[in-house]
């Protein structure tokens, strides 16, 4: 028991990205909070890192095993984000050091975004929008038509929570749906296609919802996009690496495929500037999860995460590898 008067030390942790303030605020008033001193004063960092018991960021934050390595009393990581692919897992389970992160709060609003773009690009509503603006329906006259989405075909590569909710939306609009995930689902009616490919070639289109990281780069490539054909469109609203973006890019001006929807690139902030000349791509800034809503919840449970740590108690949503 701490004597009358003796005061708690803080724990000391680390954030490796800016957080926004609805979650750093409450850190700095439960924690001693380093921000991003390794980028920005690697000296003060040095001292400090023997201090380090815990690392927060955002789901593009880095943690590689260099990182790690210099964090000796490290004891967990707490990733504001569903996706953790930039932690290096294998080196935090080597050390017995959990990471968690924060499923299941941005599920809906995931998927919302998932079913906007797939709209927005098949029915052009941004190109309408900027055809209205500038004055061209009066001089020029309706639009070109567009595609339907309701009774078209769906493929999703990833069928996890997100997968599940984005396929229960399109339900609504009388899609039939298939999938392609590691293995089939137990339990789930929709079409099992062993690879990306052979969903692709089966429907009219492809939203990718898979997890990032070395097991699915460049997941959609050239062959994927050749299989989905003229006709079909492809979303992307998990990680820029699942898809080679040169590839895309190519099939997009040559016609390979229709169009697509992405709210997620390689090398994030930067767009390939050939991309924004293209009329048959709806571009949004990884913005999937945000709304005010979610990403409060989003900070809540990576604080509560790391909260729960200190604490003793079980953590709230460690990455499944932990378990």
């Amino acid at each position: 028991m701490t004597p009358p008067g003796v005061a708690l030390s803080r724990p000391v942790i680390l954030a490796v990205s800016r957080l926004p303030p609805f979650l750093l605020e409450p850190l700095q008033a439960a924690y001693v909070v380093h921000e991003r001193l390794h980028e920005t004063d690697p000296a003060a960092f040095a001292k400090a890192a023997s201090g380090i018991r815990a690392v927060v960021g955002g789901g593009e934050s880095k943690v590689p095993r260099a990182l790690m390595d210099q964090l000796p009393a490290l004891e967990m990581v707490s990733i504001f984000g569903v996706g953790y692919d930039g932690v290096d897992v294998s080196t935090a389970l080597e050390r017995r050091i959990p990471v968690t992160h924060t499923p299941g709060v941005l599920n809906d609003e995931v998927a919302d975004l998932a079913i906007g773009l797939m709209l927005s690009v098949a029915r052009c509503i941004p190109q309408a929008d900027r055809y209205v603006r500038a004055g061209r329906w009066a001089s020029e006259g309706a639009m070109p038509l567009s595609r339907k989405v309701s009774g078209a075909r769906l493929g999703i590569v990833g069928l996890g929570r997100i997968g599940q909710a984005i396929a229960s939306r399109a339900e609504a609009f009388g899609m039939s749906i298939a999938y392609t995930a590691r293995s089939a689902k137990p339990g789930v009616a929709y079409s099992f296609f062993p690879t990306a490919q052979a969903l692709a070639a089966q429907v009219d289109f492809l939203i990718v919802i898979t997890p990032g990281g070395a097991g699915t780069r460049h997941l959609i490539n050239a062959e994927v996009l050749q299989a989905l054909g003229p006709g079909g469109y492809l979303i992307n609203v998990a990680r820029g690496s699942v898809v080679d973006e040169a590839a895309l890019v190519q099939a997009l001006q040559q016609g390979v495929i229709a169009g697509a929807g992405l709210d997620v690139f390689e090398k994030e902030p930067h767009v390939p500037e050939a991309l924004w000349a293209l009329d048959n791509v709806v571009l949004t800034p990884h913005i999937a999860s945000g709304t005010r809503q979610t990403r409060q919840a989003m900070a809540d449970l990576a604080a509560a995460n790391l909260a729960a740590h200190f604490a003793g108690r079980p953590l709230l949503s460690p990455v499944p590898e932990w378990g």
